[in-house]
């Protein structure tokens, strides 16, 4: 495996998805993991990589023991070397090559003037149109994605081979060849040429031997030497090493570079758009831009280094000694045989996609919104890329986002919910101690207030009506008489009743309970019933104590005229009563606390502060929810209170 994943440093960006010009990367439980079978070893996600969670293989301990085994090894370093060693003189780098054991080091520049002068030949020599085979990166991605195009590559050999098969014709077939250059596809292009290590590996063993200029020597590189072959590497390299006509009006080469440039153009040279034209590709911008040499360099400086070192060794060159070595090996076969790989990617049903697409909540095209966020151009391409197995759903950033406002949204509902059951888990705890004590007290107070309830009013039978202290006894009978509701009251909140069910009309129940209550001529009653089924299991006696109690606090906050609105609604599960008001309402400092015992807006002597905590009680044990809703503003809209209550129809 030429290029892999450090599984702990990927941060599942999708950067090398969108990247990968193979699609040659699959997510994996969040993690991305390149496919051997795809890959075309244009190293292009150890590029963009952020977190160097993409690496190349290092073959240097296999170059280290190659060097220290055979007695004669070649380095032939690729032409873009300016592009990595400015910092070094070229002579001694040479010098410091040959420190590492090498005991030849040529240009492959010279590989790749006979490459350029073949492809030349070719393409003026013949009626065929063909694309450049000097990338194994572009071959390979031919020989895997458009099997009916690999007729079309050059049958030449790229300058690398080229050059491989020049040093073991000139030094002997013993000779091991080492390629030293900017590609990671030419660690695994042919099998001429015995290892292959980048400029960044080069880099990396003259660091551990400690090798450097202060302690290498210059030298020249061994001959053959290179000639204009040393520009191959910049864009449009070949036409220029070759002087091929390269005019834009009466050319017929076509020059893309880099993932998005050479796709289009195979594109559009497989559906016959391109026609009467030859291409030459490159799978980066230029070899100075490939991913073995160092990080966060800029192409056009790069491009400078490399035209300025191929200038100087033009006007420095020995053309008759040039054109000796060129004539030398004019007769060398540089030709190979281009064949498809079998390798089968089968297309996913149309059916299988569209469902994928849906389950992105991509139900229309207008809906499919090719952003290119999830690595694929369009949406159809990530859905069939989800059916391969090679990417997941959360990909699509549309599609995240979206889930996780829903999230953000359900979250939110969630916290309100249990908000809710918190307030009214604290509610019943309340009411609870509450009760057990209201109990305790009524009990208590029961038997000595019956005492002084049932002598005071024997006093007061006793009493001459002229007597004193007659009013002083009727004062005592009717506060005792008040105190006795209060205990009733008391006990009534305090006990736990089971909640008879019985199947009742919630319409007859309001009826019966607006006449238990002596409704004042001043307020009006409206009873709406907008119910489909009326009838629900309650315990129609406490619900009935409810209702009154719902209406007598609605008239209290009635002093003038007003009304009083009944509302009776229902779904199939539940039925619902509204109580609604045109009062003075509650104020919103006390909405909080109006189902506390005891606790009452009305005047001293008014009321006892249990009515709404005993309807509230029994608005639970039927596991119903009593809500309300309050305005004691007229400039904020009508005043008046609206309680509302929601009960099961049926007993759980």
């Amino acid at each position: 495996m030429l290029v892999y994943t450090i599984k702990e440093l990927c941060r599942t960006c999708y950067t090398c998805v969108r990247e990968c010009p193979a699609k040659a990367i699959r997510i994996v439980g969040g993690q991305a993991e390149v496919i051997v079978e795809r890959c075309i070893a244009c190293g292009n996600c150890t590029k963009v990589c952020s977190q160097g969670a993409k690496v190349f293989l290092n073959t240097t301990d296999r170059v280290r023991t190659l060097l220290d085994k055979e007695p004669k090894v070649a380095a032939i370093i690729a032409p873009s070397f300016p592009a990595e060693f400015s910092d070094i003189d070229h002579r001694k780098l040479i010098g410091m090559i040959r420190l590492l054991g090498f005991e030849y080091v040529t240009e492959v520049s010279f590989g790749a003037d006979l490459v350029a002068d073949r492809y030349k030949k070719l393409v003026t020599g013949s009626s065929e149109y063909y694309i450049s085979s000097d990338c194994p990166s572009i071959v390979n991605y031919i020989k895997y994605y458009h099997k009916e195009l690999v007729y079309k590559l050059a049958p030449i050999v790229s300058p690398m081979v080229a050059m491989s098969r020049v040093m073991h014709k000139k030094y002997g077939d013993d000779t091991k060849v080492v390629f030293i250059g900017p590609c990671v596809a030419k660690k695994a292009e042919s099998t001429e040429v015995d290892e292959a290590i980048t400029f960044v590996e080069l880099r990396e063993m003259l660091s551990t031997l400690g090798i450097s200029e202060s302690n290498s020597d210059p030298s020249d590189f061994d001959p053959p030497a290179g000639g204009r072959g040393a520009i191959f590497p910049v864009t449009r390299g070949l036409l220029q090493t070759a002087n091929i006509n390269d005019d834009a009006i009466t050319g017929n080469i076509i020059a893309a570079e880099g993932r998005i440039g050479f796709q289009e153009a195979l594109k559009e040279f497989e559906a016959g758009l391109i026609k009467d034209q030859h291409m030459e590709l490159l799978c980066c911008e230029g070899c100075i831009m490939g991913p073995g040499l160092s990080k966060n360099g800029k192409q056009y400086n790069r491009r400078a280094l490399v035209s300025s070192y191929a200038n100087l060794k033009m006007l420095a060159i020995d053309n008759v000694e040039w054109q000796a070595s060129f004539d030398e090996y004019s007769d060398l076969d540089l030709s190979v045989r281009h064949k498809p790989e079998e390798k089968e990617f089968v297309l996913p049903e149309e059916k299988d996609v569209n469902d994928i697409l849906i389950s992105m909540g991509k139900k229309t095209k207008k809906d499919q919104l090719d952003c290119g966020a999830c690595g694929y151009e369009t949406c159809v391409e990530h859905a069939i890329a989800i059916k391969k197995g090679l990417a997941e759903v959360e990909m699509c950033l549309p599609y995240t986002i979206e889930k996780l406002h829903k999230s953000v949204k359900d979250l939110a509902l969630s916290n309100e919910k249990l908000s809710s059951m918190k307030q009214a888990l604290k509610q019943s705890e309340k009411l609870a101690h509450m009760g057990q004590l209201s109990a305790g007290i009524a009990h208590e107070l029961n038997n000595p207030l019956g005492v002084v309830i049932m002598y005071s009013n024997i006093l007061l039978e006793e009493c001459k009506p002229d007597d004193p202290v007659r009013e002083d006894l009727k004062l005592v009978v009717e506060q005792a008489g008040r105190c006795k509701k209060i205990v009733a009251g008391l006990l009534n909140f305090a006990r736990k009743n089971q909640v008879n069910h019985q199947m009742v009309n919630i319409h007859d129940l309001v009826s019966h309970s607006l006449e238990s209550v002596i409704i004042p001529d001043r307020i009006k009653v409206k009873i709406t019933d907008s119910t489909t089924n009326p009838d629900a299991m309650l315990d129609s006696e406490q619900m009935m104590q409810v209702l009154t109690n719902l209406v007598k606090n609605a008239i209290d906050a009635m002093p003038g005229e007003g009304e009083i609105n009944i509302h009776l609604e229902d779904t199939l599960s539940d039925v619902s009563i509204t109580v609604q008001d045109s009062g003075t309402g509650i104020r919103e400092e006390d909405r909080a606390k109006i189902f506390e015992p005891f606790f009452t807006t009305k005047g001293l002597g008014h009321g006892t502060g249990l009515g709404l905590a005993t309807a509230y009680g029994i608005v639970k044990m039927h596991k119903g929810q009593i809500t309300v809703e309050s305005n004691t503003d007229a400039a904020k809209g009508p005043t008046g209170t609206k309680f509302k209550i929601v009960l099961p129809r049926r007993k759980e």
